[in-house]
């Protein structure tokens, strides 16, 4: 779902991706971050903003950023790990899951 006129911006001074609109922070997803993985802690959206799919663009954008980074995820935070299960085109970003080792 996507939240009109909202972006997801990385703010490593805060360690953390925010879900941003008109300048004002609708929520974050608070991560640490290593050379090979990006570990997901918490996320909190402002409760005006509950149900309106805050939450899912603000992970999904950071999920993206993650993928471009070429780096992988460690969801330590349920509503992370439960959007992922629900998502799985975003799974092999899973540090959890192993590679595939299937050839052809």
């Amino acid at each position: 779902m996507s939240v009109v006129g909202m972006h997801v911006v990385d703010a490593p001074e805060r360690q953390r991706y925010e879900a941003v609109r008109d300048g004002k922070v609708l929520g974050f997803a608070a991560y640490q971050k290593t050379h090979e993985l990006v570990v997901f802690t918490h996320t909190e959206v402002e409760p005006a903003m509950g149900g309106q799919g805050v939450g899912g663009a603000l992970v999904r954008g950071a999920l993206d950023d993650v993928r471009r980074l070429g780096l992988r995820v460690l969801p330590i935070c349920p509503f992370v790990h439960a959007w992922m299960i629900n998502n799985p085109e975003y799974a092999d970003l899973d540090y959890r899951r192993p590679a595939s080792r299937v050839t052809d």
